[in-house]
């Protein structure tokens, strides 16, 4: 952390973000949802999609008409144990909770239910869907295509998105089993902390046109922006550390993410028609799986917990002392920032003035 880094308790930032949706046009009860979204990133320790996006993400595109702050969503189609949604390209966050509410609810019914999602927008961290799940005795998955960032193995060109598979499990530890990431090595958010820390990215993350690795953060995200790079896909570069299971995992969710819903893919989503901005038009999909449908809940957190106990339990390498399991460092963060509260960085202290002062809030003494 920056020695100019201030920590902000968790409600005070919550409540600053709600008051930004609602100026920025968004409905009361829409921006709690909202926000809710970010500040649980923010909460896990995931500072890449909490507040750090507030602006860039999502206020800046109301401003530029590519996201609706009102969110109207219809069910274009519906079985007992299916449908699908349309977004309207309203917030993201809305529709995606909205949608796994429907899952959720058809799994409590019928045992499973999944909802396929268009024309919506950023939908923030997906480990909050999954875990709406688990709180439910269910099992949650979550993913979504995004605009074009990763290349196919073998390729330069940038064509998926970050696609993030994620799945809630449930166990009898005081913390559910979340695995919420991307199927690159890494994803623009990440990148746009590294810019706002003046820090170099590892090699191997980025590569240009010409397959070369890049390290500065903000020629990176320009790059990307123009389509003159791409994040390599989780396995890294070529075949010999298997990047083509990450590429292969990013395209299963591109065609889950378009496919059953028939919505956008691979560059129509780059968020530019004709040299002007267009709404991103993204695809999500949320299964809820009830557990109680196939054995006992108990039972089948007992036996989760237990497998993650015995990870945790099994030898650790030279220079090590601990085993983590999805989750886990989540939760560690959150027992830290419930107290501590939630890093803001000088970069992020200029983007919260700047809201202020645009919208005129009052009621906000920031110590920077």
């Amino acid at each position: 952390m920056s020695d100019k880094t201030v920590w902000i308790d968790v409600e005070t930032l919550e409540r600053f973000m709600v008051d930004v949706f609602k100026a920025a046009g968004v409905p009361e009860e829409d921006a709690k949802v909202c926000a809710e979204v970010l500040i649980e990133s923010d909460k896990r320790g995931i500072d890449s999609h909490g507040i750090n996006r507030l602006k860039t993400i999502y206020i800046d595109r109301i401003k530029d008409g590519i996201l609706n702050p009102v969110t109207n969503i219809e069910i274009v189609r519906e079985g007992p144990t299916t449908a699908v949604v349309d977004g309207h390209n309203g917030m993201g966050m809305v529709v995606a909770k909205k949608s796994m509410e429907m899952a959720i609810e058809k799994a409590r019914k019928y045992g499973m239910g999944m909802v396929a999602v268009r024309n919506s927008t950023h939908y923030g961290i997906a480990g909050y869907y999954a875990t709406m799940a688990t709180k439910e005795g269910m099992i949650g998955i979550t993913g979504t295509n995004a605009r074009p960032s990763i290349a196919p193995t073998f390729g330069v060109e940038n064509m998926l998105g970050t696609n993030p598979l994620t799945f809630g499990i449930p166990t009898d530890e005081e913390f559910p089993f979340v695995l919420d990431c991307a199927t690159s090595i890494t994803q623009r958010g990440k990148i746009e902390v590294y810019a706002k820390l003046g820090k170099p990215l590892p090699p191997g993350w980025v590569i240009d046109e010409n397959g070369n690795t890049m390290t500065d953060p903000d020629e990176t995200l320009e790059a990307l922006t123009k389509g003159k790079a791409a994040l390599t896909p989780l396995g890294g570069i070529g075949e010999e550390t298997a990047g083509y299971k990450g590429y292969g995992y990013a395209t299963v969710v591109e065609i889950l993410s378009a496919a059953l819903q028939s919505g956008s893919y691979l560059k129509m989503l780059t968020g530019i028609e004709n040299g002007k901005k267009v709404p991103y038009r993204l695809g999500h999909f949320f299964i809820a799986i009830n557990v109680s449908a196939f054995v006992e809940l108990d039972e089948f957190k007992k036996t989760a917990g237990n497998i993650l106990r015995e990870l945790r339990n099994s030898k650790k390498a030279p220079g090590h002392d601990r085993i983590y399991t999805a989750g886990e460092k989540e939760y560690l963060a959150w027992l830290e920032r419930k107290e501590k509260g939630i890093p803001i960085n000088e970069e992020l202290q200029k983007e919260i003035k700047t809201l202020i002062r645009e919208f005129d809030l009052k009621g906000y003494d920031f110590p920077f």
